[in-house]
């Protein structure tokens, strides 16, 4: 707020600045222009001389009112002329000049009201540069009102939520410049509240389970140890007693195998929840974005991108939800295609709309194709690539909630996702 501050300074002595330059501008160019009308008189009296003051065209000197002859020589001496001519000199609402043109002499009318026109000119300049400078002012108190004291009040709401404070709602102002802006950053507390929130309860769900299954563990593993060194004792010699106790171990053993096999369940189990709303939409709204975003992404990479021609038919699912499983599928083609080039089909059978997206360059080994949609699989081919293994594990969850599906096929040079989604 300094930094507007020391604007707001700037603009209104610049302001300033321009008001009074445009008056002295003024002022002096109407001092300039105030002894014109000698120019004209002079002008005008050797007109006179030439052809006569009756065929002198008067209209060719605006600042000359009328011209009149006044006193010859012969009629006047100078003394007493030159009193007569200072009376007219005295007038307050026009000025005359004497001239003698050969014998005669004349006065010219000059029009003398030229302070009130310079007032008048630098009244209506000054209200003019007035009104553009309060508009001026009004436009910046305007941006200062609407655009700067909003996001004044909002520039610190990323660093709260990076911090982990999720707590404290967001005020909803109808402001057209934020106020979706600051719908959208509540609606994103709200879902990374409740992502915190989920990953605390699966974590304390996990941690319960984990410690009730590690007890659980221990009573068939003492039964072990104790059957183990019994008959390392020799303490069991009846054949029947032997096999019974073998029978036991065994038993016991199994219970030791679902409990890990429970852990690694639950371990594995999918941790992330997902919601999908039931919709419309149609294909090139999904593929518009699409061709937007990775053109110019492909295009700095010098990789081929090509879409082809497809009927723009209208689809049943979650139009977001939808895009997001097309970018995962494109940002996995990048990362573990060869750019070279990438290309997008389309084809449709029965209820469904199906999109293939080919990536050039195979690096996964035939046998790992299965599990690429695993989750937290990471296969052979992703050596010094970053990556979760969620991606498209997050794929085929979202298109099965939208009545979907999701595969993959590889070939030596190429692999290719399909996405199938049903059409309305």
């Amino acid at each position: 707020m300094k930094e507007l501050k020391k604007m707001w300074i700037g603009v209104v002595f610049l302001l300033l600045l321009l008001i009074a330059g445009a008056n002295f501008y003024v002022c002096n160019r109407e001092n300039m222009d105030g002894d014109f009308y000698k120019v004209e008189i002079k002008r005008m009296a050797d007109e006179i001389k030439k052809i006569g003051v009756d065929a002198v065209d008067k209209q060719k000197y605006p600042t000359i009112k009328q011209v009149e002859v006044l006193r010859t020589k012969d009629d006047l001496n100078r003394e007493k002329q030159m009193e007569y001519f200072q009376i007219f000199l005295e007038e307050s609402d026009h000025v005359y000049q004497i001239r003698q043109i050969d014998e005669d002499y004349y006065r010219f009318d000059i029009d003398i009201n030229k302070e009130n026109g310079i007032k008048t000119l630098q009244v209506v300049l000054n209200i003019t540069l007035l009104i553009m400078a309060a508009g001026i002012l009004m436009i910046l108190w305007y941006i200062k009102r609407k655009v700067l004291i909003p996001f004044e009040k909002i520039r610190e709401i990323p660093y709260e939520l990076a911090k982990g404070n999720l707590t404290m709602p967001l005020t909803f102002e109808k402001n057209k410049y934020f106020g979706n802006f600051i719908w959208g950053l509540n609606l994103l507390r709200e879902h990374l509240e409740h992502q915190k929130e989920l990953c605390l309860s699966l974590q304390k769900d996990k941690s319960m389970l984990l410690l009730s299954l590690s007890h659980d563990i221990k009573t068939p593993l003492s039964a072990i140890k104790l059957y183990a060194k019994a008959l390392s004792k020799n303490l069991y010699t009846d054949k029947e007693r032997q096999k019974e106790v073998a029978e036991n171990i065994n038993e016991k053993a199994d219970e030791i195998e679902s409990f890990v096999n429970q852990i690694i369940q639950n371990t594995s189990e999918e941790f992330m929840e997902f919601t999908v709303e039931d919709g419309e939409f149609y294909l090139s709204e999904a593929m518009d974005k699409i061709e937007t975003y990775y053109g110019d992404k492909l295009s700095y990479r010098h990789t081929k991108f090509f879409i082809s021609t497809y009927g723009n038919c209208l689809l049943k699912g979650d139009r977001e939800r939808f895009i997001e499983v097309l970018e995962n599928i494109m940002e996995n083609a990048i990362k573990y295609g060869d750019g070279r080039e990438i290309c997008i089909d389309f084809s449709q059978e029965e209820d469904c709309q199906l999109i293939w997206i080919t990536n050039s360059g195979n690096t996964l080994p035939e046998q790992e194709m299965t599990h690429i949609f695993d989750s937290f699989w990471r296969g052979s081919n992703t050596k010094g690539i970053e990556g979760s293994g969620l991606g498209l594990s997050i794929c085929r969850k979202l298109m099965q909630k939208m009545k979907g599906d999701i595969f993959a096929t590889g070939k030596r040079d190429s692999v290719t996702i399909t996405v199938v989604i049903p059409k309305k």
